[in-house]
């Protein structure tokens, strides 16, 4: 059954049991972090700001944590889909997606390309190799670059214009320096690219952790939502990450109080029918079920 387009979707989550060895871009800043990170302490931010389901994104590239995820996503039903890792540029990536083939939350892989030393990681042949298994999966394919990548990801796009991407934190704008030309430039790019969609995810910790408001960050959705229409993009909290910035609420209320003027349909493609859409997701909304 198709989830009606009123079901609220958080595009954008992270779940661990924290271990030091396996975490350590955790730093000390962001040492509220280091903990477990957990559904349902995550269901319970989820309820109190109105949202019926998330995706689950990998934070760890290992095989290990896409089957931890996807047992996670069985356990909980709030849960509706999974972006997990396998290795793209291995010679076994068919083998290593089959493993999870028949597992229906898994919905996208995600690279940590931003950590990658070679800007142009993404091109590389190997690697494409294994985007090219993607659409043949039903799989999406989640974009996690900086600024400085966002050029190299629309080439990506292009060479695959069958293939749904979707960019992450909106290409990491430094929203706290006031950089805006060149990252809109650049995000342009992508955008023309009809088969890439983003998330408005993650963007308070681009900003002053301490002292950002929703003026500082509304050029940037002004942008987003100028390049990409309401009908790509979806809301993310980015959640546990965004919580050393500002607490689930506020920082869901960034988008919905942007939207607060826009038309119903765009409202409800933002919050949840895009990322239903564009994950194939199966999610009931609270409404639906009372």
């Amino acid at each position: 059954m198709t989830a009606p387009a009123a079901a609220r979707i958080d595009a954008h989550q992270h779940f661990w049991r924290y271990d030091p060895a396996q975490y350590k871009w955790i730093d000390d800043a962001m040492a509220a972090l280091k903990r477990d990170c957990l559904p349902d302490e995550a269901r319970r931010e989820m309820a109190s700001a109105g949202i019926d389901a998330c995706v689950a994104v990998q934070a760890r590239q290992t095989l290990d944590e896409t089957r931890s995820l996807l047992a996670l996503a069985d356990a909980s039903p709030a849960i509706a889909g999974v972006v997990g890792w396998i290795d793209l540029q291995a010679a076994d990536a068919r083998l290593q997606l089959e493993l999870f083939a028949d597992h229906q939350k898994l919905v996208g892989i995600r690279h940590i390309i931003q950590s990658e030393p070679d800007d142009r990681f993404m091109l590389r042949p190997a690697f494409c190799r294994g985007i090219a298994l993607l659409e043949e999966f039903g799989l999406a394919y989640d974009i996690l670059v900086y600024s400085r990548h966002l050029a190299a990801a629309a080439e990506l796009a292009e060479r695959f214009p069958s293939q749904r991407f979707v960019l992450d934190h909106l290409g990491k704008p430094d929203i706290r320096h006031g950089e805006l030309c060149a990252w809109e430039k650049s995000l342009r790019l992508l955008a023309d690219c009809s088969n890439v969609s983003a998330k408005l995810s993650g963007l308070v910790t681009e900003a002053d952790w301490h002292t950002w408001s929703a003026q500082d960050i509304r050029p940037y959705l002004d942008v987003a939502f100028d390049s990409f229409g309401a009908g790509r993009l979806m809301i993310g909290s980015d959640w546990p990450v965004c919580t050393v910035a500002g607490d689930y609420t506020r920082v869901m209320a960034l988008v919905s109080d942007y939207l607060a003027d826009r038309p119903a349909q765009e409202r409800d493609a933002v919050l949840g029918g895009n990322a239903q859409r564009f994950y194939n997701l199966t999610v009931t909304s609270a409404a639906e079920t009372r």
